[in-house]
């Protein structure tokens, strides 16, 4: 059904009281001196030394270096507390970017990113998991990352996860092309931890000797005990690749018509192959800046435009990888011949599947052939995204002192998506019920699944400006105001099948006489916001900023839906006082001190677009409530809720030490109390379809450290040293949940049996952390079968017995190096964290002896190879939650390793740099299974992450 919603009826105003300036992008990209002075605040630029609060600036010198396919890859371990986890390996793998640990148990914890003063919704277009593939890396300047409330309560309610700006390259001075191209190869570290076929014989042999007759591929003499036709084969390896992938750039770049014209174009095209056989991904980006000067300088005009067309084809992850590690090992991939009195083996295209003869038809059994499932499917993503924006900034001519600034802004995307099957395919195997011979079946090639969706998000600035500088007591003044709109739109339609019972056909899922509602979708939101600034600077020792910004959201009803959002920071510049004025150690030394409010609204991923209204839905034929034509409210709301808020306090310290700025680094210590949280709670019994609905509910708190280090060791002509390191120590709890002692976690399912939950958020203890039972070990450590510690002495082993344990670390850390001698250059970058846990879901799922005979008594699944050897023959309540799966998650891994050689003037006026690298070189951990580094704290089925090798060369002219 289409829903509707309730457009604010405010009229645009523009307001001139203390606001903001827009995020503009810095005036000069050739001079590295620049780009260290000047970074972007969020709605402004400011003096590195100027700055009151907590930011943290990364250009593109130090930008991680190799196969780069995503602008999240470029600054991951360079900013302390900043954590950025990939779901995997896959090309388009979505990251989950935390700064100080994010500030809700529900509602949107990713940081609101600004491209050039265009903010993005972080709900991403459909088949698009990664929103900053928007951006081509190799287009990327700098980025600023704001992190406490005093930096980032100016983007108000859509800050309250911090606020990271990309500033992208323009043009400028004469013209230049840029040339860049690398090739990849890609491939798996690490395997899951099976048995091999030789090991599964025997494992089988000894512990179910009656289920032989199940391994490989039957003879006609087959009994109980005796095997078929043994194959040796390696599952994993059969889906995995090495992978092949390159990216290729030009640029040009310069000012026209006698420089008045500043242009930069650029094109890119990346190919990048996944280890997972079929999953491609492919990218065209362009991109356009032109930022002429009018009225002897008076009206500056910036004009951005990006685009990228992308192809992914999305696997299906857990049927390929999830079936690769538990398929029998006996058996083959492919297959000619019959089988057991014609069991039909070659059915499926030349590709094996396991059938039985169940009810005078041969139906599939056990786990569908992971390679068929990877070339029988294809599931093509084609996405179209535009991100732009034109910015008029007036210097107005009767009073230089004052600006006018406009900004228009868009951000448009078009999905399409489909799943399509090949002839012969597995998955859509279908016998007819009706059936009397065993030949009775059909296979349903073609579209199984298809989705449109289109997006368009709509952004307007426009505010005033003063400032100036003054030679006395106030030495510079500064004050803002303005006005903000932004909306958000997103619909689309999707195209659903089922599968006929009598037939066995594919048909549409179609409600008569029409196409049911349910599968189109409309949803309009949208924010408008006044907002102010004000920075003054007294004697440039003593510097003061206050900001605040009125926010009201449509999510919320009409007379709550306003939130004020202030702030008020404070710097103290240390070295221009007397007494250190002229120190020779101490060239910088600066005090920060910021207080600050920012808030929540974005819950659409876990309450839909209308969470404070009533909707209403189509009923449908197959529906256990309602079913037939008929509108019925099935979704909950809550037209009581409000705005989430989190208050930060942060204290800071920046420093540079000794002769050409040998030490340099900065200090910072915060707290952070979220009220109001906006989180899924029960609901009472007999209210709408569900047992969830969405409040404002208790708070929690954020303490933590960060600390960021660069010696710059050797500066000569021929020799260039530098070392830099970070660390952020982050600790959250929650404090209150209005009487309720805990709610779910958003993610942590265990694959084992329906509905096991491992993470809860639950009142004083980390948010997301995982509720297990102690194990009980025997004299030489190892665990007891089912036993578990009573931890409450009360004779009775049950969930009270559990207890709270932190899944995510408190500490992350990161180190890079660049050293630089005469042509040579080298650099390599590492990363980590320190405790935190990763439940080893495959050695509880594969690791009890009774995973490997399922239940329909007809095959049998490998196992991993701990289970030859495991207490667990079965499992329980005790066995599932068992701290004995959750590892130590801690880890060092180095992201990249590159080195380089110019060669200057290989041809007239042109540069080359030749370069080698790997990315993921290797990980140091005590951790068992696929990868330690898990976002959700489950390690399953996980798409590896590869080791990449990439030589490349830059061409310069």
């Amino acid at each position: 059904m289409k829903n509707f919603t309730t457009v604010l009826k405010i009229a645009p105003a523009f307001l001139l009281a203390s606001s903001m300036m827009h995020a503009q992008t810095q005036d000069s990209t050739t001079k590295e001196k620049a780009i260290e002075e000047v970074v972007l605040i969020g709605y402004g630029k400011q003096k590195k030394s100027d700055l009151t609060g907590a930011i943290t600036s990364v250009t593109e010198k130090e930008f991680n270096k190799g196969a780069i396919v995503s602008a999240d890859q470029l600054i991951n371990g360079k900013a302390p507390g900043v954590r950025i986890t990939n779901s995997g390996g896959s090309p388009d793998s979505a990251p989950n970017i935390r700064i100080r640990g994010g500030s809700s148990i529900s509602a949107q914890n990713n940081p609101l990113i600004v491209i050039d003063g265009v903010p993005l919704d972080f709900v991403t277009a459909a088949g698009s998991a990664n929103p900053l593939n928007l951006v081509n890396p190799n287009d990327i300047e700098s980025f600023s990352i704001l992190k406490d409330a005093s930096a980032t309560a100016i983007y108000g309610s859509r800050a309250s996860n911090g606020v990271i700006i990309i500033t992208t390259k323009k043009g400028g001075g004469k013209l230049k092309v840029n040339f860049s191209t690398n090739m990849s190869v890609g491939e798996v570290t690490k395997f899951a931890d099976v048995m091999n076929s030789s090991e599964f014989v025997d494992y089988v042999s000894k512990y179910f000797p009656q289920s032989r007759w199940k391994l490989g591929v039957a003879g006609l003499a087959s009994s109980p005990t005796t095997t078929g036709t043994i194959y040796d084969t390696n599952w994993q390896d059969a889906i995995y690749r090495t992978s092949v992938s390159t990216d290729n750039n030009v640029s040009l770049s310069g000012a026209l018509f006698d420089k008045k014209l500043p242009v930069r174009l650029s094109l890119g095209y990346n190919r990048t192959e996944g280890v997972v056989k079929t999953s491609d991904y492919e990218r065209f980006s362009g991109a356009l800046r032109v930022t002429p000067t009018l009225f002897d300088k008076h009206l500056k005009i910036d004009v951005n435009a990006k685009g990228i067309i992308s192809d992914l084809n999305a696997v299906d992850q857990d049927a390929a990888i999830g079936g690769a590690i538990s398929m029998d090992p006996t058996k083959p991939i492919y297959v000619s011949e019959t089988g057991l009195n014609g069991n039909p083996y070659n059915r499926f295209g030349g590709f094996y599947q396991n059938t039985a003869l169940v009810s005078n038809q041969y139906t599939t059994i056990g786990q569908s052939n992971p390679l068929a499932v990877l070339l029988q499917r294809n599931s093509p993503q084609k996405i179209k995204k535009l991100l732009g924006n034109v910015e008029l900034d007036y210097k107005m001519h009767f009073l230089p002192e004052l600006r006018a600034v406009v900004n228009l802004g868009i951000e448009t995307s078009e999905s399409n998506l489909e799943t399509v099957y090949g002839d012969n395919a597995i998955q859509t195997y279908r016998l007819i019920n009706k059936a009397v011979t065993p030949n009775d079946y059909v296979f349903n090639p073609g579209v199984d699944y298809r989705e449109r969706q289109n997006i368009l998000n709509k952004t307007l600035d426009s505010y005033l400006v003063y400032e100036k500088n003054f030679s006395g007591f106030i030495s510079h003044f500064l004050i803002q105001g303005g006005y903000s709109y932004q909306s958000f739109r997103n619909e689309g339609h999707k195209d659903q099948f089922r599968y006929n019972n009598e037939s066995g056909l594919r048909e549409s899922f179609v409600q008569f006489p029409l196409l049911n509602p349910n599968n189109n979708y409309y949803n309009l939101t949208n924010l408008q916001s006044f907002i102010g600034r004000t920075n003054i600077d007294l004697v440039n020792k003593y510097l003061f900023t206050a900001t605040l910004r009125a926010d009201a959201s449509s999510l919320f009803r009409k007379d709550i839906r306003w939130g004020y959002f202030p702030s008020v920071a404070f710097a103290w510049k240390i070295t221009e006082e007397n007494f250190l004025k002229d120190s020779k150690s101490v060239k910088e030394l600066k005090l920060r001190l910021g207080w600050g409010q920012t808030g929540q609204q974005d819950i659409t991923q876990i309450a839909g677009y209308y969470p404070s209204r009533a909707l209403f839905q189509e009923g449908n034929a197959g529906s256990q409530y309602f079913p037939g034509i008929g509108t019925y409210s099935a979704i909950p709301f809550n037209d009581e809720l409000t705005w989430e808020k989190a208050t930060t306090m942060n204290a800071g310290l920046d420093f540079s030490l000794f002769k050409n700025n040998l030490i340099t680094g900065s200090l910072d210590v915060y707290h952070t109390e979220t009220s109001d949280l906006l989180a899924k709670v029960p609901y009472p019994a007999g209210q709408f379809l569900t047992n969830e609905f969405v409040r404002n509910i208790g708070s929690t708190e954020n303490s933590g450290v960060e600390l960021n280090l660069t010696l710059n060791a050797i500066k000569t002509d021929h020799v260039i040293w530098s070392i830099s390191g970070n660390m952020g120590y982050n600790k959250g709890k929650v404090k209150n949940l209005d009487q309720l002692e805990l709610i779910q976690g958003q993610d942590g399912g265990l694959p084992v049996g329906t509905g096991n939950i491992l993470a809860y958020n639950a009142v004083g203890y980390q948010p997301f952390s995982a509720n297990v039972y102690e194990q009980v070990y025997d004299a030489n450590g190892n665990p007891l079968a089912g036993v578990v510690v009573d931890r409450n002495n009360d004779g009775i082993i049950n969930t009270e017995d559990k207890y709270f344990t932190a899944i995510r670390p408190n500490w992350t850390y990161g180190f890079s190096t660049s050293f630089n001698y005469k042509k040579f250059d080298f650099s390599t970058s590492l990363r980590g964290q320190i405790g935190g846990k990763v439940f080893n879901a495959r050695k509880l799922s594969q690791g009890y002896r009774q995973s490997s005979v399922p239940q329909n008594g007809l095959s049998v699944n490998n196992a991993n190879s701990y289970a030859a050897t495991s207490p667990f023959d079965n499992i329980t309540d005790a066995v599932i939650y068992s701290d004995f799966f959750l590892e130590d998650a801690s880890f060092l891994r180095m992201d990249n390793a590159t080195i380089g050689y110019l060669v200057e003037n290989a041809f007239k006026n042109t540069n080359i740099r030749v370069y080698a690298s790997v990315n993921n070189a290797f990980v140091i951990t005590k951790y068992k299974g696929m990868d330690p580094e898990n976002f959700n704290g489950v390690d399953n089925n996980f798409y590896p992450r590869p080791r990449v090798y990439t030589i490349g060369f830059n061409l310069n002219f």
